[in-house]
């Protein structure tokens, strides 16, 4: 198999393969990678992976972009030990079911990606006996699943900003727990802040000296997995070749960019539903043509995807013919027909995703936490607008409703029971740094701990 490479966004830094763009993170240009070209699958291939586990099909798709830097043999045992967990496709009505992406380690969708991330890192650094430091913001989970499948791993570092006040006590717990080569900094800020900061680190010079990649969904190495469960959802839900509708509440749009790469790729789906919380800047976007950040980001108890701008938008401008610079400025326009004949994006007030979560158990029992309310909520209004009728969906649950009690106990007066991980967390001592939204003091940080 030909050796996939990767370009920029930005279009002004050298294609690279897929070890080089892992251990950079973001290009030099400051723009995200993507993959210059999509190896297909056919409709008979993806029909086959209904009688296939997960890590199998993982290992199928994945062995695509890994051609020419990684073994395959090698490539197996990392599918098999990284996807060790089950994912239900939870029955709702009709051809509806619920995907759940949270039975992990951490109970978050950002397992997939970060466990198979840290394993190509971990042998990549191995064979080369060289350190890396990972720095990666979050607004919920992306964190925790972070700190969890890079813990303990050689040659690798990690450090977690997250906003101190936008983070619930159980994600933050699945952080600041661990120790060890895991570090993190509560900012007192928002996740934009501590995405900029993260950003800014990158290219600055004066860091050049301590080698810096990034975890968040800005790298690639996070996307290319999370594009597997869409496969694995419509092999077992949709007829050979038939196209599928899926629902995915967005934030920083790296879960929804895996969709666009597996359609990319030769997966049939028929319209996949972009819901947003109150950080509507997309659904405006597309219905109008211009793009508009929110900023300050505004906090919704979907919180994980409390983003005002989303890194990954300058991805998906890109694969609609567009471009976008990492500051949210379009210097070529997408094909907004095309990207509106696609995409179907709504915003999903607080009120809604409450009242979303009560309707959801009181007419299904399908137990929902906030993220994947929005999710729901967002493929209700689709089936309101557009035409559907007996055809497949799968909407995305990306985080385990224990990792919300307080807000699951007020709206359905009861508390989810708490998968054993999670109750761990309660009895663990928990340690984190303090830093205001402040540059300097972070690039001190980092020379003080790192340099």
């Amino acid at each position: 198999m030909e050796t996939v490479v990767f370009q920029s966004t930005n279009g002004k830094s050298p294609s690279v393969d897929l070890r080089q763009a892992l251990l950079a993170g973001q290009a030099p240009d400051r723009g995200l990678y993507l993959p210059a070209r999509y190896p297909q699958l056919s409709a008979e291939t993806i029909a086959g992976f209904s009688q296939k586990p997960y890590y199998e099909i993982a290992f199928q798709i994945l062995r695509l972009y890994t051609a020419g830097i990684m073994e395959e043999s090698a490539l197996r045992t990392l599918c098999h030990d990284a996807y060790n967990f089950e994912v239900p496709l939870e029955p709702v009505y009709d051809r509806v079911h619920v995907l759940r992406l949270d039975r992990g380690p951490t109970a978050s969708f950002k397992d997939f990606a970060a466990r198979m991330m840290a394993r190509w890192l971990g042998l990549f650094l191995g064979q080369s006996h060289q350190q890396l430091t990972i720095l990666t913001a979050t607004s919920g989970d992306t964190g925790s699943a972070v700190a969890s499948a890079f813990h303990g791993v050689p040659g690798i570092r990690v450090l977690v900003l997250f906003p101190f006040a936008e983070v619930s006590r159980r994600q933050r717990l699945q952080m600041t727990t661990l120790g060890d080569n895991i570090r993190t900094i509560a900012v007192d800020g928002k996740f934009d802040d501590c995405q900029a900061l993260v950003k800014r680190a990158f290219s600055d010079p004066s860091l050049a000296s301590i080698p810096l990649s990034s975890a968040n969904s800005i790298n690639i190495g996070r996307l290319l997995p999370q594009s597997v469960y869409y496969f694995y959802a419509a092999s077992r839900l949709a007829k050979p070749g038939e196209p599928i509708v899926f629902s995915v509440p967005s934030g920083n749009f790296g879960d929804m960019m895996g969709a666009v790469i597996a359609r990319s790729m030769g997966l049939p789906i028929k319209r996949l539903v972009v819901p947003v919380n109150g950080n509507d800047a997309f659904p405006n976007f597309l219905a109008s043509g211009n793009y508009q950040k929110i900023d300050p980001s505004r906090n919704c108890i979907s919180n994980a995807m409390n983003v005002g701008h989303p890194s990954n938008l300058a991805r998906l401008v890109a694969v609609f013919g567009g471009q976008m610079d990492e500051t949210g400025c379009i210097h070529r326009p997408p094909d907004l027909m095309a990207m509106r004949r696609d995409l179907f994006s709504v915003t999903v007030s607080d009120d809604l995703t409450r009242s979303t979560i009560q309707e959801a158990w009181a007419k299904h029992r399908l137990l929902l936490e906030p993220h994947g309310a929005v999710g729901w909520q967002g493929f209700l209004q689709y089936i309101r607008q557009e035409s559907f009728l007996d055809e497949p969906a799968a909407i995305l649950e990306t985080a385990h409703p224990a990792k919300f009690p307080d807000e699951i106990e007020k709206i359905l007066k009861f508390v989810p029971e708490v998968p054993p991980a999670l109750a761990a967390l309660d009895h663990r001592e928990e340690r984190f740094d303090r830093l205001a939204v402040d540059y300097s003091a972070f690039r001190a940080y980092l020379r003080g701990h790192y340099g």
